[in-house]
Order: structure tokens, then sequence, then C-alpha cells
């Protein structure tokens, strides 16, 4: 951090653009000296500082998060793609820190594609926090998580929309434990001789379930499926998410 901050110093102090991005800081564009403060923006060269170090601690984090949710969702890169409109390229840059400021657009894209918070996605390390959130001991008092139910058939329509927006269409149960990102898929057939029509599923979102079993929908029969233990290598299907609860003949 202190290299980083050296170096930083550095390319402020020798610069005789305007560090604040402002383009029309003709005083600081025009010197061939960096006058301290900016005669422009008003700004001192610490403040430049400070203010690019937070946009690297920013981009730091959005970049984590975005590798730590892909890999805990069991998403990739192109399904990422896929479903937030982004380009391939967009993605590649934010993943290798090719690119300093990015558009909040693109954030809200993807923080709403693994409905996730826009306002959290920069600033805080996910993965610390749901392993925090998972070590929490199931005892005393919880108050429920609220759970959509969607019907079979529309679950593929309405599988990238929010949590938050799905819990304002579609019918509610409640999930006693500690989980996050929680959807009720309301069989319309049977799976395999291993669930029957009417059975709700609490599945966690996007997840794959290396110990467990993972709910698949397949897009060529357009059918449920269960896999278990861990897999990597799904086509076209898409991962539902992990089979957490199991309530039979429709109980919700």
């Amino acid at each position: 951090m202190l290299l980083q901050i050296i170096v930083v110093g550095f390319f402020i102090a020798s610069s005789s653009v305007c560090f604040f991005g402002n383009s029309n800081c003709v005083v600081c564009r025009s010197l061939k000296w960096r006058p301290d403060p900016c005669l422009g923006c008003g700004k001192s060269r610490f403040q430049g500082m400070v203010m690019f170090m937070f946009k690297i601690e920013k981009n730091e984090n959005l970049k984590n998060n975005i590798r730590y949710l892909m890999r805990s969702r069991g998403e990739t890169r192109l399904s990422l793609c896929n479903a937030s409109g982004l380009t391939r390229t967009t993605i590649y840059n934010i993943l290798e820190g090719r690119v300093v400021n990015v558009q909040q657009s693109t954030i809200r894209k993807i923080s709403d594609f693994f409905g996730v918070s826009y306002e959290e996605i920069e600033t805080v390390d996910f993965e610390e926090r749901e392993v925090a959130e998972d070590a929490v001991p199931l005892l005393g008092d919880m108050n429920p998580a609220a759970v959509p139910v969607i019907g079979q058939s529309r679950l593929v329509k309405d599988f990238n929309k929010r949590i938050g927006d799905l819990i304002t269409i579609f019918p509610l149960t409640y999930y006693f434990g500690v989980a996050r990102n929680l959807i009720g898929v309301s069989l319309e057939a049977n799976i395999d001789g291993m669930y029957d029509l009417g059975d709700l599923l609490i599945v966690k979102k996007g997840v794959v379930n290396s110990g467990g079993e993972t709910l698949m929908y397949s897009r060529g029969t357009e059918k449920l499926y269960v896999i278990s233990g861990f897999c990597d290598e799904f086509g076209a299907d898409l991962v539902v998410g992990s089979i957490i609860e199991e309530r039979f003949n429709g109980r919700i």
C-alpha cells in the first residue's frame, strides 16, 4: 500500500493535467508544472491521491466480488454477459483491472444479475461476509427469510430478476435458517421419481451444491432435473440452484 501511495504521489506531482478527471481544467493542462492546489479545480495533490486510492479499492472489491459470485453461484463470464447484456470485453477489462472508472450502469447490471446490493458490490467483501454469516450457530431467535414461490412454468422467464422483485410478484413462504438468495420452486411435473408434482423445493439460487443435490433446467427438453455432487460441465443448461429443503405435497 505504501508503495502504491508513493507511485501515485509521483504521478500527481509530475502531471501537467488535472488529476481529477476535469477535462475543462484549462489551467492545469496549460502549465508545465502542477500548482498545488490546482488553480483550475481548487483541489490539492493529497486530495487527488486519496480519491485515486479510493477508486482503486472500489475496483478491487468489484473485481473480487464478481469472481466470488461467479464461483459460488455456478456462473461463468459467458452466462453473466448473456444475461446482463454486457460484452465479454467489458467483463474481461473489469476482471483484469484494465479499467479505472466503471460505469454505474454496468455495475447495476452486474449486481442485478447476481441479486446483490448495488451499493455494496464495490464496498463490501461478499465472500468474507457470507463465510461469517454461515458460521453463525442456529441458536436462539432468528427472523425467517421471505422466499418467493415460483411455478415451474415461470422459472426460466423470471429467473434473472432480483429476489426483491420476485417477492413482490409471487406468493411467499418462509425459511428459518442462515441463507440468502432463496427461491421456492413449485413442481408442475415429476422429477425422475425423486420429487412429485406439487412438491416445493427451497433452492439457493444459482449455487451448485458440491455435497448434495442441485436443481437444473434443461434448455433442450425444457424440463427440470437433479444432479448430485459437484459438476462443472452444464453446457447450455441452467443452474437453478442448490436444494436446501424439500416440502412435499406443496406444503408452504
